[in-house]
């Protein structure tokens, strides 16, 4: 179906699959009402349909339900109840594992692990990660992407039991939504979209526009309770960073060139 619109005296037509898109909104409190598997194997086959370089698929979803691994992720991912709480939580992890097996049948060589294998890896579970997103929310379900998964990636490897090669990207809640939270605003265009080339005044008046924007956001969100601007919560972020990545991912194989 497609919805018509008016805009600047022209009509516009787009698929409803757009307002899906607009409307994302991170859940964190779900009803406990199950996933059927036939719905959650679609939600993926979605998501395999995800474009991926050279046909390498360079990812794995490990769908966990198991209540007691469960407890110890969102322990390790800084103690983030949903991550119990939720009816389905998947872990999305980059994988050259599965893609160096299918190469060794062919290729007697010695393997590198290439910085260039690691970017697509990672690019390819990201997409199919949000393919998930889109096809979860569009059936009515929500989700909640969980980046402190890499809080303490090798713990969560092992829990897992990944073989090397692969890492743990992010995880994500999925279900039914339990709560109906305000839409985030997003950057303006003129902060992100650029003609021809990178116009930098172009972002520092994106951001000053949007640090107000954000402000406002966060007032109503907390009912006058927080006043913080975007660039404000950036300046915290970068006091937090996971500088254990590095090493981890060394010792999973990658970056070896």
């Amino acid at each position: 179906m497609s919805k018509t619109i008016y805009r600047k005296g022209l009509i516009m037509m787009w698929p409803e699959t757009i307002d899906v898109l607009l409307n994302h909104r991170s859940i964190r409190k779900f009803k406990s009402n199950p996933i059927p598997q036939p719905t959650l194997a679609k939600i993926i086959e979605a998501a395999q349909q995800a474009s991926t370089s050279s046909s390498m698929q360079c990812f794995t979803v490990i769908n966990v339900s198991n209540q007691d691994k469960r407890k110890q992720l969102a322990e390790l991912s800084g103690n983030q109840a949903y991550i119990e709480e939720c009816p389905v939580f998947l872990v999305w992890c980059a994988d050259l594992f599965r893609y160096e097996q299918a190469a060794k049948l062919h290729f007697e060589g010695d393997m590198t692990s290439t910085v260039e294998n690691f970017i697509v890896a990672t690019v390819d579970t990201a997409l199919a990660a949000q393919n998930a997103a889109i096809a979860a929310e569009s059936l009515g379900y929500g989700i909640v992407y969980i980046g402190g998964i890499r809080n303490n990636p090798q713990e969560v490897s092992t829990l897992l039991g990944l073989p090397s090669h692969v890492y743990p990207v992010f995880g994500m809640c999925m279900g039914e939504p339990d709560q109906a939270p305000l839409t985030r605003p997003r950057l303006p265009q003129q902060a992100i979209l650029h003609e021809d080339r990178y116009d930098q005044e172009a972002v520092e008046s994106g951001i000053r526009e949007y640090d107000e924007t954000i402000r406002q956001y966060m007032l109503e969100r907390s009912e006058g309770k927080l006043n913080t601007s975007w660039s404000e919560s950036m300046a915290a972020k970068i006091n937090h960073p996971r500088l254990h990545m590095g090493e981890f991912l060394r010792s999973k194989g990658f970056l070896q060139q």
